[in-house]
């Protein structure tokens, strides 16, 4: 299976590319972590063949001193050519350093604009529509009118690409009559598979799906004994088998692992290169 996906048709990216939540903060709420490490992780990120970032402008400190979008302009710009950056809107923060979503179509131009100042941009590659909260898609919320308005931005020529992230398929579905969906970014790893329909959706389009917390996000352990014996067959870690797995699953699945620690990027990056088995992908067919 090849380590490349060539995103919308036109950005051919690695597989494994670079998650930038973790940046600023280990969690929302959490306190502010060191930039100039933030800065050294992006930079080795590319070093690595990373080509793809994801983004947002609501990724920062709980205090809201360090923010993702900034230490990607600090680390990298002017960018590398071959550099996708994706980012997304929806979230807005709230004035306790908290996010609550927005189903106002009248708030998408203003968080556009604000990703493309803050990453220093003329035009975002990708821009995700990212609805609800942290739990599973709101399923009887349309997202019609905020994809009609994030769409009439592409037409300007501010986006290149649509995205569609916490949605089942009826979302789907519903963007994909107003403008094309390159992308779609669902909570789904190795213990959490039960997004099937729309993860088929996208394959049978060649749309890209890009799982957020593929790791399980620190909510979920993915070790199990059947992870830990491939991964010790493999000489690999639990997370680099579970991130190989991922890539397995899907040739139009891509992972974008986040951390804030060099190590744990060496680390990640590291799994493009382990080839799963059919005796492998067998015996991790069911970790749920």
């Amino acid at each position: 299976m090849s380590n490349d996906f060539r995103l919308g048709g036109d950005l051919l990216i690695n597989r494994i590319g670079f998650g930038a939540m973790r940046l600023p903060t280990n969690s929302f709420h959490g306190p502010a972590r060191d930039p100039g490490t933030g800065r050294a992780v992006l930079r080795r990120a590319v070093e690595l063949g990373v080509n793809h970032i994801d983004t947002a402008a609501f990724y920062t400190s709980g205090d809201g001193t360090v923010r993702a979008n900034a230490l990607i302009r600090e680390a990298l710009h002017p960018y590398p050519a071959d550099l996708v950056i994706a980012t997304k809107v929806g979230p807005l923060r709230t004035p306790d350093g908290g996010l609550a979503a927005t189903t106002d179509p009248a708030a998408v131009r203003p968080m556009v604009e604000e990703n493309l100042e803050t990453l220093g941009v003329d035009r975002l590659d990708l821009v995700y529509l990212r609805i609800g909260g942290i739990g599973s898609p709101p399923h009887d919320e349309s997202v019609a009118e905020r994809f009609e308005a994030l769409a009439a931005l592409r037409e300007e020529g501010l986006i290149r690409h649509l995205g569609l992230s916490n949605v089942d398929a009826g979302h789907l579905a519903e963007a994909r009559a107003i403008a094309p969906v390159a992308a779609v970014q669902n909570h789904f790893h190795a213990a959490k598979r039960d997004d099937t329909e729309v993860l088929a959706a996208c394959e049978d389009d060649g749309i890209a799906y890009v799982p957020f917390f593929p790791l399980g996000g620190g909510l979920i352990d993915l070790t199990s004994d059947r992870m830990a014996k491939v991964a010790d067959q493999h000489g690999a870690t639990v997370p680099q088998i579970a991130l190989a797995w991922l890539l397995a699953s899907s040739p139009v699945t891509l992972a974008i692992p986040g951390t804030g620690s060099l190590a744990h990027l060496e680390e990640n990056t590291a799994a493009r290169s382990i080839v799963l088995t059919h005796k492998d992908q067998k015996d991790l067919s069911d970790l749920t």
